[in-house]
């Protein structure tokens, strides 16, 4: 006598589902630049007594983004889009909240010279 299982018919065998196959996700295209190249809305703080101003480049910054610029005199910064910039100053501190999207060109003296960072605001 053999310990054989009986055997199965195919009518016995648990049905299985299969799910109908999902189309891939379409990736999103964007027109502003992502990553470090535009920062979004962040607080990009530069310290005179210990940043060189020849080196910082141009900046891409979100709307709401703040430049804080510390080490500095009253009256000393300026922008050349005052309708697209909130600028305030307080104890060797000058903050710059960017409103709206646009350029701002913003003029910071250091030195005996007076250097323009061009903000792009997304």
């Amino acid at each position: 006598p053999s310990a054989r299982p009986p055997a199965q018919s195919p009518a016995a065998k648990p049905a299985t589902r299969s799910r109908p196959a999902t189309p891939p996700r379409p990736s999103r295209t964007t027109t502003a630049p992502s990553g470090p190249a535009c920062q979004g809305a962040v607080v990009r703080t530069v310290d005179l007594t210990t940043d060189e101003l020849a080196l910082v480049p141009s900046l891409c910054l979100g709307a709401g983004a703040v430049l804080r610029i510390e080490n500095i005199g009253p009256g000393q910064v300026t922008t050349d889009a005052p309708d697209l910039v909130d600028q305030n100053y307080e104890a060797g501190i000058v903050e710059i909240r960017f409103l709206r999207p646009g350029t701002v060109v913003v003029t910071i003296p250091q030195g005996d010279r007076a250097y323009d960072v061009p903000v792009v605001v997304r």
